[in-house]
């Protein structure tokens, strides 16, 4: 029997790769028009909680046509950024779609980072106005840049963005880094209010909290606007999201999930799932005035459709380590 091995990229491997944040965005728009069309397989994701607010979860998905297989496992603590650690830690794991067999193992904290980002992307590309301008950011973290450097790409006419962090040193940092990175101007701002109001496009990127205790008012969210809630319901009090003329979501059944078990308890009615919208079987945004929100749950299809392109150049440029099975 032939020697079996897999590849193992560290986070600094998968980070040598060199795949742009423009290319991430294709290849979840593509995954979205495959899930559009029924032409992936994406069980439900099951999870740990070992502390509150805290998830350990399974994410598990296979892509055809993208002859993509595997599992993300991923941690999210909120409270650890006391301690110096990452809120988002985990490992993803490819398999040969032929075999079964093992091919990669890589940290997922890139990826994870980097796909939410393009989701938001996706969405605003078909979502939000073409002409938004000001962009609001509600939570200076991992999330909070990676989003907007891919509005950045989709949103050609943006020009500024007001951050807002309840922890200020976060915020100081955050202005200081996207302003060296991205050709826009970044603007801190000492409340969330300061920061949404009448935004063109809003990212609220805090923790992820069961019984939060939401700030984002009604009248904050103008005609217009497109948001996308990456901490869920988290900033926002539920008269805000009620404004929304079309609520979507990367996909309907983990929502309906997530709604199960305590979160989006006040919520407009759906009005589509993400992968519907790209694959062009309903409409995006219609005029000009409607409010819009995608809650992008975040799907491991994401994680699969970024991690087989990073798992071919990686092979093609020599990264990482062969270990032994």
């Amino acid at each position: 029997m032939a020697a079996q091995e897999v590849l193992y990229l560290s986070r600094a491997d998968v980070e040598r790769v060199g795949m742009t944040m423009r290319e991430v965005i294709e290849a979840v728009e593509a995954v979205f028009v495959e899930k559009g069309n029924g032409r992936v397989e994406m069980p439900p994701k099951p999870g740990l909680h070992t502390m509150p607010d805290a998830f350990i979860h399974a994410m598990p998905a296979y892509i055809p046509g993208m002859k993509s297989a595997g599992m993300k496992w991923v941690g999210g603590y909120p409270e650890n950024y006391k301690r110096g650690l990452p809120y988002i830690t985990g490992l993803l794991i490819l398999n040969d779609t032929e075999t079964g067999l093992p091919t990669v193992v890589m940290d997922c904290v890139w990826i994870t980072a980097m796909r939410t980002g393009a989701a938001t992307a996706v969405a605003a590309k078909y979502l939000a106005r073409k002409d938004s301008e000001v962009a609001a950011v509600c939570g200076c973290g991992v999330q909070g840049r990676t989003n907007i450097e891919a509005l950045s790409l989709v949103l050609p006419r943006l020009k500024t963005v007001r951050a807002y962090d309840n922890l200020p040193d976060n915020l100081h940092c955050y202005v200081k880094e996207m302003s060296a990175k991205l050709s826009l101007k970044f603007v801190p701002c000492s409340s969330p209010r300061e920061a949404v109001m009448g935004a063109d496009v809003i990212v609220t990127a805090g923790p992820i909290l069961k019984h939060p205790t939401p700030a984002i008012e009604a009248a904050w969210f103008k005609e217009g606007a497109f948001a996308s809630p990456v901490d869920f319901d988290s900033y926002w009090q539920p008269a805000a999201m009620a404004l929304a003329d079309k609520f979507c979501t990367d996909d309907t059944k983990q929502l309906e999930y997530y709604r199960s078990v305590g979160y989006f308890q006040k919520i407009p009615a759906l009005y589509g799932d993400l992968g519907e919208i790209v694959a062009g079987k309903k409409p995006g945004r219609q005029r000009d005035n409607e409010r819009t929100i995608s809650a992008n749950l975040g799907l491991a299809l994401e994680d699969m459709a970024t991690a087989i392109r990073i798992y071919k150049i990686a092979k093609e440029k020599g990264i990482g380590r062969m270990l032994p099975l």
